[in-house]
């Protein structure tokens, strides 16, 4: 018995710290947020214990066994084929009494468990003290104070849950609890779980009301009628401005340090006789695409991300949907809609993998066709380069008059994604599901933590991904555009082909060619237009906005052509990782299919609209 190694699984209510309780006792950085959804798949760790290792299962958040989204269903499976030695269900202790429902369906199904009452630091400071042991005897079984974030009784609760595992802490079934199976009607179920963790909780729980007064008082702002969307659109034009304002130096810095070091190894590689087509290949092509990306993308990557992580921490966020539900509900969707839409401004791969928490089938193809239409992190750096170069770099506040530009591509974003969302839901028609929406308690961000865990988890992986896709395809396109037939380049051949169509809608054959080609990342967007501009068929020494805003000008570019441009990179297709990511997630070639043709489709009509009525117009 003592060799022996156990699996243990958590499950647990969204928001109640599992995933941090997950990281705690395995080591891992999963990835934690106070807002429900955040897990929704089961991740996999290891807890070594006296020369054993343990595996832990960190399963979705889950309200129900009685499954009705995706997570639920994953969490319900696995609880009913008994894949685990022991359960550790962890409960909020700011909200335990609503906990306790899902851990009183859990107990009457097997009482092979450990209770683990998290966030009770929190808890006590807010007035709400816990009888622990008179609510083991309640339940059954072990009950155990947690909190996750400071590590505090992790080892108490691995000790419980080992000792359920081999049979030295005795668990038992409580009649009244296990009675509850016998009851079909599922209203009459839910009754009488509630009025069991009322009266459990009558039992085991005092409470002196700090935290309500608090979370309510935030709550009138954040969340009114009257405040709640203009408080909104100010967090996200400060978000905005600091992007933008904060990312113009750092990126010219880093313009300048690749220029140096692709001048640098230039040099070195003449003086060592390697072939200029070589030396043009590596230095030119591969390493300039590379050093764009990367100039483009870091330093507003650096902010956005960190910034919209510590609103996540705090409980902003929840707010957010919560504010945009009723739109969502007017357009026939699912309020979770608004969560998987932000979760699309990181990478919208990341959104369509997120609309698993979405029940209905039909609500979450809806969710998941319009996720593009919400920029993501590789399309945030081009909307504000443009914005700067066209419509911000002579005004006296520009980073100021850029986060007004990107609220006001945003908020078209959003109205097409309610307007379209409307259409399908129509098209689709079947009953709409219903949305429960836990708005958690504020929290204090962890300030540091928070930032160095955003930078390591999401920013670098993203631009290691970017790279790794630039790499290759800036060798593409430097092959392209230095192979000639008939004195011209297979690059221009193909822009020239693409002219027409690009005329028509505002811009010219390079822009299209370069969202085509920008199909592996959107990142790489702009270094196709720019190697297809410059007439060395290479990169243009750009060390700063102002070299590339000349060279946009020589080639025709006017007010007009940077609206369409800005246009198009909001509303073409997704790229390839988010199509792959859509079939993966519906196993359906329609859903991509609608997901690639729509954006094209309103991108076009928006920019032939506004072309044409500049035509007309000026």
């Amino acid at each position: 018995m003592e060799n022996k190694s156990y699996t243990i699984a958590l499950t647990g209510n969204p928001n109640v710290g599992k995933s941090t309780v997950f990281n705690t006792i395995t080591g891992l950085n999963q990835h934690t947020g106070n807002w429900s959804g955040k897990t929704v798949e089961v991740c996999r760790g290891e807890y070594i214990d006296k020369g054993r290792i343990h595996k832990i299962i960190d399963l979705p958040g889950s309200y129900s066994v009685f499954a009705e989204s995706e997570e639920e269903m994953v969490t319900k499976n696995y609880i009913d084929n008994n894949e685990f030695d022991v359960l550790v269900i962890v409960a909020d202790a700011n909200a335990l009494e609503r906990n306790l429902s899902f851990t009183l369906q859990i107990l009457s199904k097997t009482s092979k468990a450990v209770l683990c009452i998290n966030m009770i630091d929190i808890a006590e400071k807010n007035g709400v003290y816990i009888d622990t042991e008179e609510l083991s005897i309640q339940l059954g079984i072990p009950v155990v104070k947690t909190s996750a974030k400071k590590k505090k009784g992790i080892s108490e609760l691995m000790t419980s849950a080992l000792g359920v595992a081999e049979n030295r802490i005795n668990t038992y079934f409580i009649n009244s609890i296990r009675t509850l199976t016998d009851i079909d009607d599922v209203i009459e179920l839910s009754q009488k779980i509630s009025d069991k963790s009322r009266e459990i909780c009558n039992l085991c729980v005092k409470t002196i009301n700090r935290q309500s007064k608090y979370n309510k008082k935030l709550d009138r702002i954040f969340t009114s009628k009257l405040t709640g969307i203009p408080i909104m659109i100010i967090f996200v034009l400060v978000l905005f401005w600091l992007t933008a304002y904060g990312a113009n130096y750092p990126s010219e810095l880093l313009s300048s340090l690749f220029s140096y070091l692709i001048t640098s190894i230039t040099t070195l590689f003449n003086d060592l006789c390697i072939p200029q087509i070589i030396t043009s290949f590596l230095c030119e092509g591969v390493l300039k695409t590379v050093g764009w990306v990367v100039a483009v993308m870091l330093p507003p990557a650096m902010i956005f991300f960190p910034v919209f992580a510590l609103l996540e921490d705090f409980g902003y966020l929840p707010r957010v949907a919560f504010n945009l539900d009723g739109f969502f509900c007017k357009a026939g969707t699912s309020g979770k809609q608004a969560l998987t839409m932000m979760m699309g401004f990181g990478c919208n791969a990341c959104g369509i993998v997120g609309c698993r928490i979405i029940s209905s089938q039909k609500e979450r193809k809806i969710a998941m066709i319009t996720n593009s239409f919400i920029p993501c992190n590789g399309r945030i750096p081009t909307l504000i380069a443009l914005s700067t170069i066209f419509f911000s770099a002579y005004c006296s506040f520009p980073s100021f008059i850029t986060a007004m530009i990107l609220l006001i591509l945003i908020s078209v974003s959003v109205l097409i994604t309610l307007l379209v969302s409307k259409l399908l839901a129509t098209i689709f028609y079947k009953d709409n599901s219903a949305f429960i929406m836990e708005l958690p308690g504020y929290k204090r961000p962890q300030f540091f933590k928070t930032i160095a865990l955003t930078i390591k988890n999401k920013v670098l992986s993203i631009l290691l991904r970017a790279i790794y896709v630039a790499l290759p395809a800036g060798a593409v396109i430097w092959i392209l555009a230095n192979i000639t037939v008939y004195d011209q380049s297979l690059l221009r051949y193909v822009t020239n082909f693409l002219d027409p169509l690009g005329r028509v809608m505002g811009v010219d054959g390079t822009v299209i060619t370069a969202f085509i080609l920008g199909f592996p990342a959107n990142e790489i967007v702009i270094p196709v237009m720019l190697m297809s501009y410059t007439a060395e068929a290479s990169l243009t020494d750009l060390s700063s906005l102002s070299s590339f805003a000349n060279l946009l000008a020589s080639q025709g570019w006017n007010n007009i052509t940077a609206i369409c441009t800005l246009i198009l990179c909001i509303f073409h297709f997704p790229c390839s990782t988010t199509c792959i990511t859509i079939y993966k997630e519906t196993k359906s070639k329609l859903v991509v299919f609608l997901s690639i043709i729509i954006p094209l489709v309103i991108g076009f009509i928006l920019c032939f609209i506004i072309n044409q009525a500049y035509q007309i117009f000026f």
